[in-house]
């Protein structure tokens, strides 16, 4: 009878047991035994800024990254990140934001631009983030250089460079007590777009001159320096002008270098341009 009782007993004391274990909810385990944090939305965008073609950027550069809601137009950027100098590429970056500003349903980028100097860094493609399936971490962001206003300037001129066998042409000569000139004038359209000077210095040296005007106005003037005419040059000089007058192309190329012209010598030039365009049309200007 004893048995029968210890056995009861027994049986009452594994069936407590399961009620106790059964009154605390489970609960996932970390490595260390203990319940792991829960996981809340991102509220920070990481990634890399690389350049193409290898190019090192001057200590002078300044990269800003911009998280933004394309969506929402004219809004302002959930995240701001300015980096200068920049110089060492690839870049890391890392863009926090506030999780509550994030609006489900639109579309948001990263977007980066490098400024130095005239030079400017854009991205050719657009990098989308953080929601309709867009990463939030390894994010790759690309910067390409774009022309300069004076790159911009010089294509311009090299394309009229190409054009001037389809224009109504002149020429004309003249000789000087220390130089004798010749030149060709190349008018469209009524007006004199490109006049090709030769002088010749003697003893002094050569000058291959190319003048491009728009509207009257010296517009690019790019001059060779030689010994004789047949000589390689020994620099060539170029500048240029905007449509506001302004001086945004202005190069020195002397012995496989490319340094900046002075602004006198490229005044200098303008003038040349000027005297050249008055003698060639006999002070008409066209």
């Amino acid at each position: 009878m004893r048995s029968v009782v210890w056995s009861l007993m027994a049986v009452a004391a594994v069936a407590l047991a399961g009620c106790n274990n059964s009154s605390n909810p489970s609960s996932p385990a970390g490595t260390d035994g203990s319940a792991a944090a829960p996981t809340g939305p991102a509220h920070s965008i990481t990634g890399t800024v690389t350049l193409r073609g290898g190019i090192t950027p001057s200590a002078q550069d300044k990269l800003e990254i911009k998280l933004l809601d394309v969506t929402a137009q004219g809004s302002a950027p959930l995240a701001t990140k300015t980096i200068a100098p920049a110089t060492t590429f690839p870049l890391p970056f890392e863009l926090d934001f506030n999780p509550a500003d994030v609006a489900g349903n639109d579309l948001y980028i990263v977007q980066a631009e490098l400024t130095d100097g005239d030079r400017h860094y854009t991205m050719p493609l657009q990098a989308p983030v953080l929601t309709k399936g867009s990463p939030t971490t390894n994010v790759a962001v690309e910067l390409a250089p774009e022309q300069t206003p004076g790159e911009k300037l010089l294509a311009a001129f090299q394309g009229v460079q190409k054009q001037i066998g389809g224009m109504k042409r002149s020429t004309g000569t003249k000789l000087e007590p220390n130089a004798s000139r010749a030149w060709q004038v190349f008018r469209d359209g009524g007006q004199v777009k490109f006049i090709r000077e030769l002088v010749d210095y003697g003893d002094k040296g050569f000058t291959s001159t190319d003048y491009a005007y728009k509207d009257g106005k010296p517009w690019v003037v790019q001059q060779q320096k030689k010994s004789s005419q047949t000589a390689r040059p020994s620099s060539v000089d170029t500048a240029g002008w905007g449509d506001d007058g302004s001086l945004v192309l202005k190069t020195h190329e002397a012995g496989g270098n490319t340094d900046t012209l002075s602004d006198s010598d490229a005044a200098n030039l303008q003038q040349q341009a000027k005297d050249t365009l008055n003698l060639a049309t006999g002070g008409k200007g066209k």
